[in-house]
């Protein structure tokens, strides 16, 4: 089911200008559709698989090649038990399907926002999977390596230290405060309550691994609950980026991405892109979008870096995946146009 692996590193052998872009944005991934899957725990392990005759399209932007279309965000986790609950109970999210690999001891975990009333298969099956490599959406991919769970002295990184490229994901509602609320009474840890520090209006929260969740104000309220989402939906990815120039270059000529909004303030600014549907102008309000914050200045200064969260002592974050229509083709655009990848589809 899981044949062939291809890790891109954010990273552009044609100029110093694109490489700043990758080294602010961390890793992608590329998945074929029901037939080449990316699993990139800890940037070492590949599964092989049979390939799945079945393939479903999805929507997604059909003026780029490959038609990419964003599917996951992986963070580390620690226990499982706690922090696919966590999200399950508190941000009312789905298991989609969970993936075990026990020659290389290691598990992932899928979860989606969908609609209360959405069947889904038994997250572990064929069915599943089937279903995991046909989700037309985002999933919050958590990956466990076996034991961690068990190591009182092991943690994982959750950004937001010096020059940490992620910075924490987010999930919106109609009402930040009464959300919130509800949060905190559950027993969920926070960084900033709404009516706290001088962005107000919003909050962050911890998760059991410490990443920061931003709460957000849902920008379409009134459609979400029409099609039955729960409270709470997941809704951004936030990145760091040393150059906005070549990283929004990169995710919308080459993964299918478009800027639905910006949002510039003295000393930064914020640029928010979607996968756009096949025919359609707008996002999807109840998908998460990848917020790229520039924070002014770093892309003029030749030796700074941000952390992708793989490196020894920052890991955490690991990276953001798309699926595409065949993996190697899509690779080789992204080398003819000068990306280099941190690891290709037929290396071991």
């Amino acid at each position: 089911m899981l044949p062939r692996l291809a890790t891109i590193l954010l990273k552009s052998t044609l100029s110093t200008k694109m490489q700043s872009a990758a080294r602010g944005a961390g890793a992608a991934t590329l998945t074929g559709r029901l037939g080449h899957r990316l699993i990139d725990g800890r940037y070492t392990n590949t599964a092989r698989g049979a390939r799945d005759a079945t393939r479903r399209c999805l929507c997604s932007s059909s003026s780029c090649s490959g038609r990419p279309s964003w599917h996951q965000t992986m963070l580390r986790i620690k226990d499982p038990k706690i922090a696919v609950k966590h999200y399950q109970d508190k941000y009312g999210m789905r298991l989609i399907d969970q993936l075990d690999f026990p020659e290389n001891k290691f598990s992932l975990y899928f979860l989606a926002t969908l609609p209360k009333d959405q069947e889904t298969p038994t997250p572990g099956t064929k069915e599943a999977h089937r279903y995991l490599w046909s989700f037309p959406g985002t999933t919050l991919e958590l990956t466990h390596n076996w034991g961690t769970e068990v190591d009182e002295t092991q943690a994982y990184h959750p950004g937001n230290c010096e020059q940490d490229g992620f910075g924490h994901i987010a999930f919106a509602c109609d009402d930040v405060y009464s959300s919130s609320d509800k949060l905190l009474s559950s027993g969920v840890e926070f960084k900033k309550k709404p009516d706290e520090g001088r962005m107000k209006g919003l909050a962050f929260a911890y998760d059991p691994d410490k990443y920061w969740v931003e709460i957000v104000k849902q920008p379409e309220p009134e459609d979400v609950q029409a099609r039955n989402f729960d409270e709470l939906t997941f809704a951004q990815t936030m990145l760091r980026v040393k150059d906005p120039k070549p990283s929004l270059e990169f995710y919308t000529k080459y993964m299918g991405m478009q800027v639905v909004r910006e949002k510039h303030f003295d000393d930064f600014s914020l640029y928010f892109l979607a996968t756009v549907p096949a025919g359609q102008t707008k996002a999807d309000p109840a998908q998460p979008v990848l917020e790229l914050t520039h924070n002014h200045g770093t892309e003029s200064k030749d030796t700074f870096v941000y952390s992708t969260g793989n490196e020894d002592g920052k890991k955490g974050f690991g990276h953001i995946g798309f699926l595409v229509d065949d993996v190697s083709v899509k690779c080789k655009e992204l080398q003819d146009a000068g990306y280099q990848m941190k690891k290709g589809p037929e290396d071991d």
